[in-house]
This record gives C-alpha cells, structure tokens and sequence, in this order.
C-alpha cells in the first residue's frame, strides 16, 4: 500500500505520466492515440470488459438475493454479500471521485491532440477551464474490485487467495493499458483505482467478517 502511494506522487513528481504516454502510447508522428481504432481495445477489453465486469456484479448480487430463499446459499450469504458490496462499491466510489477530483483526460490535454494544459491531480484547477472528470480510472477499478477474492481465500485457501490477487492485478493492468492506449486516462489513473479498490475490499472485508471473528469467510 505504501509503495503505491510512493508510486503515485512519483509520477506525478517527475512527470511520469506524460513520459509513458509519450513512450509508449501516443504517436507524434500521427498525432493519434495507437489504441483509438483498435477493435481489441475498443471492442473486446473496453466494452466486452466492461460489460462481462457488470455481469459479475449483478451475478454476485442475485446470487446474495437469493440466499434469502435458497437453504443451499444460506451458509454462504455473508460472503455473497462482501463479494457483492466489493464488486458494486469500488466502480462506484471510483465513478464518484472523478467528478470530484475534475482531472482531465489525456485526450483533452495539449501536446496529446487537446487544447487544455495539463495539470497533475493534486492541483487546483482554474475555474475558466471546462470540468472534467477522468481520475481515478473508472474502467480499471471494475476489474481491480475482484481482490475480494484474495480477501476470502487468503486464510482458508491461501494458493487460491494468490492466484486470484495476480488474476485481478493482470485484468486490471490489461483494462488499465487498453484505456491509457486510447487517451482515456494516464497511468496514475488507474494506480489510483488500484490503491482505492485495494482499500475498499481491505476495509469491507474487515467490517463484514473481521469485528465480529467470524468463520464465514473460509467457506467462500
């Protein structure tokens, strides 16, 4: 946790961002993001993505719904419930924040084919320039709020706890690239929807199971 919050000052401090975008995203010969027509980021990991992440969460969602009725659910509805709060909260908490923050996309940024200057995330922005909302990235946090899994199986199934943190962590770089691909947000966009994701499942599954002591969560 602390490394990623090292991490996210660091780019910001010696304008990281703006350099790997530049490396490895945005081509100057061109003027264009290499990502912008592409049908795999576009189609596949951008909308496929998004729509299978949402599938999850409803899933997650009826399944706790129907615990309520269903005895064979019923040992489990706790850990449905964490599943869910974590698969619904973190997209919605990161949605939140970036009408808050009013950070801009790289696309609308000047020197990326935009017209505004580019101002770092913990920066006042000037009231003449129009509001935007592109930090953290929302996109990245759908994917990185499945490190709920690693908290449901860290004890009980410790193997799986580890391949699920590395599975949400390889669906969110892969959601995270296809998005700075297309100028949709720099890469401590997504860092930030890593770090807050990683909070929002920590602090969920200390109040659902922790406070209490309970053994649910080795069943999950």
């Amino acid at each position: 946790m602390l490394l990623g919050v090292t991490a996210l000052f660091a780019l910001a401090w010696f304008d990281a961002d703006r350099a790997i975008a530049n490396a490895l995203f945005f081509s100057t010969s061109d003027g264009q993001w290499i990502g912008r027509d592409s049908f795999w980021i576009n189609e596949v990991l951008h909308t496929t993505g998004r729509n299978l992440m949402r599938l999850i969460g409803v899933l997650a969602i009826g399944a706790w719904a129907a615990s309520f009725r269903l005895p064979s659910l019923g040992p489990h509805r706790r850990v449905l419930g964490y599943f869910a709060l974590c698969m619904a909260l973190v997209p919605l908490t990161v949605g939140a924040l970036k009408t808050l923050t009013n950070v801009d996309c790289p696309w609308d940024i000047m020197g990326f084919g935009g017209t505004r200057p580019y101002l770092d995330w913990y920066l006042s922005r000037p009231e003449w320039l129009p509001h935007a909302a592109c930090f953290p990235g929302a996109h990245s946090s759908s994917a990185f709020a499945l490190f709920a899994l690693y908290f449901l199986w860290r004890v009980s199934h410790p193997q799986r706890a580890r391949m699920a943190l590395v599975g949400a962590l390889v669906v969110g770089a892969l959601f995270s690239l296809a998005q700075q691909s297309r100028g949709a947000h720099f890469l401590s966009h997504d860092l930030a929807s890593a770090l807050i994701a990683w909070l929002i499942c920590l602090g969920l599954y200390l109040w659902v199971f922790e406070h209490e002591k309970t053994p649910e969560a080795a069943h999950g």
